[in-house]
């Protein structure tokens, strides 16, 4: 995973600026989900990941460090998490995610050190 959590690696594939809404998003061991929302922004990109009836509808906020690789052409996002991990994590609260430092502390101290 990414040193900084908060960001895309270069070897992703992703490119600044593309559409990755409604992008299927794979776990190391299956399918997770949907991409809802995501952002770019330079220091908190992250992936909002609508969960659908796996885990009762559960959104979760994946920052960018977390995802291997960018298929366009298939429009799937490859993390490098399991589905545990993602079950287990904070689930995602649109009110603190943005200009809330302690909430992506939280989120990304998860991803650094997963307990599943």
């Amino acid at each position: 995973m990414s040193d900084s959590i908060w960001g895309y690696q270069p070897t992703t594939g992703h490119i600044a600026g593309t559409d990755l809404t409604g992008f299927k998003v794979e776990a190391i061991d299956g399918g997770i989900g949907k991409v809802d929302k995501h952002s770019d922004d330079v220091g908190s990109a992250y992936l909002v990941v609508d969960t659908g009836v796996w885990i009762f509808g559960k959104h979760v906020l994946l920052p960018a460090g977390t995802v291997e690789r960018v298929d366009q052409g298939e429009r799937k996002i490859y993390v490098a998490l399991t589905k545990d991990q993602i079950k287990e994590s904070p689930e995602f609260d649109k009110d603190k995610h943005i200009g809330d430092a302690g909430y992506h502390e939280q989120v990304g101290g998860y991803y650094q050190n997963p307990r599943a």
